[in-house]
């Protein structure tokens, strides 16, 4: 599914984007728009330049780190519920799993109930076989690092869209890699929740 142009020319500055970024456990039930959605993705991981150079850093040019949306059922305008793969190239979604798994990722994240109620939970995963490959185990660094940065623009973006977005580490990984049905070598990093604060 390609999604919307990412907007480049935004209207909130990064200082006031810095200023108002919060960590938020509390969401709206409120949809989406797809562009909010579109928007949000590109500024974690999009693509800006030749060479597929991306909006986060990655060691190597590897970019070991990906991204899983989980769309809750009518909280993203013209895109039904499921678990989706974002794909930089082409700037698309990729349907993992039909349905609506807000609750299995919240459950997987020692029941922390509230990410459910976010329209939107975004995994950073890592293959970490993608860039140990040259850096050998400090590859498992440069990857956090990576997701860190990621994690960052995420934050960053939904503030200057007028959403906010949570951070959650805490989560069994057998779990949330089991209730998202990925490949065992896309290791959960951070889940991140999205929307409008509650």
């Amino acid at each position: 599914m390609k999604l919307p142009k990412a907007n480049r020319e935004g209207r909130v500055s990064v200082e006031k984007a810095l200023a108002e970024r919060r960590t938020v456990r509390s969401f709206l039930s409120k949809p989406l728009t797809t562009e909010q959605l579109s928007q949000v993705l590109w500024a974690g991981q999009g693509i800006t330049g030749g060479g597929g150079k991306r909006t986060a850093p990655s060691a190597g040019a590897l970019y070991p780190c990906f991204l899983y949306a989980a769309v809750g059922k009518g909280m993203v305008a013209g895109i039904e519920a499921g678990l989706y793969q974002y794909v930089p190239e082409g700037h698309s979604l990729s349907l993992i799993s039909p349905g609506d798994i807000r609750d299995e990722i919240a459950r997987s994240c020692l029941s922390q109930t509230w990410m459910a109620h976010a329209p939107v939970n975004i995994v950073i995963c890592s293959d970490y076989g993608r860039i140990t490959g040259k850096y050998g185990e400090r590859g498992i660094r440069y990857a956090m690092i990576e997701a860190g940065s990621i994690s960052q623009n995420i934050f960053l973006e939904a503030a200057a869209l007028g959403l906010s977005a949570g951070i959650v580490g805490a989560y069994i990984d057998d779990e949330l890699i089991r209730d998202m049905g990925i490949p065992k070598s896309h290791t959960p990093l951070l889940v991140m929740p999205v929307g409008y604060r509650g």
